[in-house]
């Protein structure tokens, strides 16, 4: 199993939600690229990380 610690900072706001682009890793291509949170879980957060586990 291996994990990995992506970083996002904010894009956008909408009514209901925040939309945080990938901030990718040197020389490396987006892995996730955009996501949506919702605003009443993101709160005023200007980042956030999003941890993928992979299983085999």
């Amino acid at each position: 199993m291996s994990e990995k610690v992506i970083k996002f900072e904010i894009e956008k706001q909408n009514k209901n939600s925040i939309r945080y682009k990938e901030v990718p890793e040197d020389g490396m291509p987006p892995v996730l690229g955009s996501i949506y949170v919702q605003k009443w879980f993101a709160g005023d957060s200007k980042n956030i990380e999003v941890t993928i586990k992979t299983e085999d």
